[in-house]
């Protein structure tokens, strides 16, 4: 049965979640297909572009994606710290990105004088805006119509392109977020699509390490990592970035050995600082999109009021 999006996400549970949408037809969302012989690889190349535009004007933060032949995987962070911080003349200009705006709010852009009744309508009608700018619902819906509605014209056709609204599993701790991000970015080597991570085009473990070569602070449009959590941590993921290719290396070698080589029996400083043993983290990197919740027991007990369940479901990490 379909559950409530207020039963999925809750950004007092986590502002932390991982997104699947998958093409409802059997003609690719990308990739090559060898039935028809027909390539629809630039079609990835349409997802990330809306992708990263959309986290440019939301305040809603990419953590991690792959765009796979049939699906794209993302992780999102909801930023409520960076919408509040917004005057409202840069909620409306976020906004207007992607809509068409009143009059009203035209007129207020252009420094008209309003009325007390219009300024008061402006303001509600902005508020709005800045709630739907940490809406992941609106995030999705403007991804998906968007490669709906370019895929549809070129394919010629009408009708569903995805399978439904997307699938939202909450990431309710920093190992859920870890193993979240792994499997995404790991999804190509995964699919034998690439050998390495570094090789997986269209993934945003690729862009990371692009611009580590390129000695930039983080890639364009991505949240940072800030290293190890402290009360003074600049916004962004809680691990470092180096901890984590670390991770998402040797993960990759136990997950395909075939491709990568010999098991390393060295563990990267985040594993064991996140409390997972080998064993462990290789079943939950394997069975990710299990379940809607993810997290530690405690995590999942305390997410129930906020998510507005009552019953311990999803994919349970070990504790410490």
């Amino acid at each position: 049965m379909t559950k409530a999006r207020s039963s999925l996400i809750s950004v007092d549970a986590t502002p932390y979640y991982h997104c699947v949408s998958r093409c409802v037809r059997r003609s690719f969302l990308c990739g090559y297909d060898d039935k028809s012989q027909q390539s629809y690889e630039h079609r990835r190349e349409w997802i990330e572009k809306r992708l990263l535009a959309l986290a440019k004007a939301f305040c809603i933060d990419i953590c991690a994606y792959a765009i796979m032949s049939n699906h794209y995987h993302v992780v999102l962070h909801i930023n409520t710290e960076k919408v509040k911080r917004l005057p409202p003349y840069q909620i409306v200009e976020r906004w207007l990105t992607f809509h068409q705006g009143p009059a009203l709010v035209q007129r207020f852009m252009q420094g008209d004088k309003l009325s007390d009744a219009e300024t008061e309508r402006c303001s509600e009608i902005i508020e709005v805006w800045r709630e739907r700018l940490i809406s992941i619902s609106w995030f999705m819906r403007l991804l998906n119509q968007h490669i709906a509605s370019e895929a549809n014209r070129e394919d010629k056709c009408t009708g569903h392109f995805w399978e439904g609204r997307f699938k939202s599993q909450a990431l309710l701790d920093e190992k859920a977020l870890a193993a979240a991000m792994a499997y995404v970015d790991l999804n190509p080597v995964r699919a034998a699509m690439a050998e390495t991570p570094e090789t997986s085009e269209h993934t945003s473990v690729k862009a990371r390490i692009e611009s580590l070569k390129k000695a930039e602070i983080t890639a364009a449009h991505l949240f940072p990592f800030a290293g190890n959590p402290r009360q003074d941590m600049p916004d962004g993921i809680p691990f470092r970035l180096m901890d984590y290719l670390t991770l998402v290396d040797w993960t990759g070698r136990q997950i395909r050995d075939d491709k990568r080589g010999n098991i390393d029996n060295t563990q990267p400083s985040l594993l064991e600082r996140l409390g997972f043993d080998s064993e462990n983290w290789l079943s939950t990197c394997t069975c990710i999109e299990l379940g809607s919740m993810i997290g530690t027991e405690s995590s999942l007990k305390a997410a129930l009021p906020d998510l507005h369940r009552k019953r311990l479901s999803g994919l349970r990490l070990p504790e410490r």
